[in-house]
């Protein structure tokens, strides 16, 4: 299965060596033509107005916009989270979001880089040992809509959240060796 890594600026290397080793083919994706053949998205962390500006300038906005529109399942971590939600908090006035699932974002809501942090989480459908999750510069949810689940939280607020084939994670999954969020995803979209 190919799955389209977004690839304009944030951790895409980690996301596309970690759906490989699941026995996903990743694409990456730079341009609106990469989205052909995709049957799913992963939107990696990084910064998300530098993200959602190159999105912009790329011509891929629209393009990813309308195959989100369309239901194709995606994986938002960090800046994938922001820009896959309905509203982005903290935001520049500009910045567009995708709306594919039904949140509203704060951005670096756990604080600045020097209050990164890394914690071990429970999510729901996972068994086993808890995933350990590493925030950076972290948003949480702050609203969310009435048919999205909270998978997981730190310190009351959700981290973790799925609405149908759309996963939105504040953390980095891809940063550690557990492949289970990934797998989890790969999963529901097979």
């Amino acid at each position: 299965m190919k799955v389209g890594v977004l690839a304009l600026q944030g951790a895409s290397a980690r996301h596309a060596s970690m759906l490989a080793r699941l026995g996903a083919q990743p694409v990456t994706v730079r341009s609106p033509a990469d989205l052909d053949g995709v049957a799913a998205v992963v939107l990696p962390g990084g910064e998300s107005t530098t993200m959602s500006m190159l999105l912009e300038s790329s011509g891929l906005f629209d393009p990813l916009a309308e195959a989100l529109d369309g239901g194709l399942p995606a994986l938002g971590t960090c800046a994938g989270m922001i820009l896959l939600g309905r509203e982005i908090l903290d935001g520049r006035p500009d910045q567009r979001c995708f709306g594919a699932i039904d949140i509203a974002v704060r951005r670096n809501a756990f604080g600045r880089q020097v209050d990164s942090f890394e914690a071990d989480i429970h999510v729901d459908g996972l068994d086993g040992a808890p995933v350990h999750a590493v925030f950076i510069r972290a948003p949480w949810v702050e609203t969310l809509g009435a048919g999205v689940d909270v998978l997981a939280t730190v310190e009351g607020q959700p981290v973790l959240c799925r609405q149908g084939l759309v996963f939105a994670a504040a953390f980095h999954p891809e940063l550690g060796d557990d492949p289970r969020l990934h797998e989890l995803f790969l999963n529901e979209v097979v």
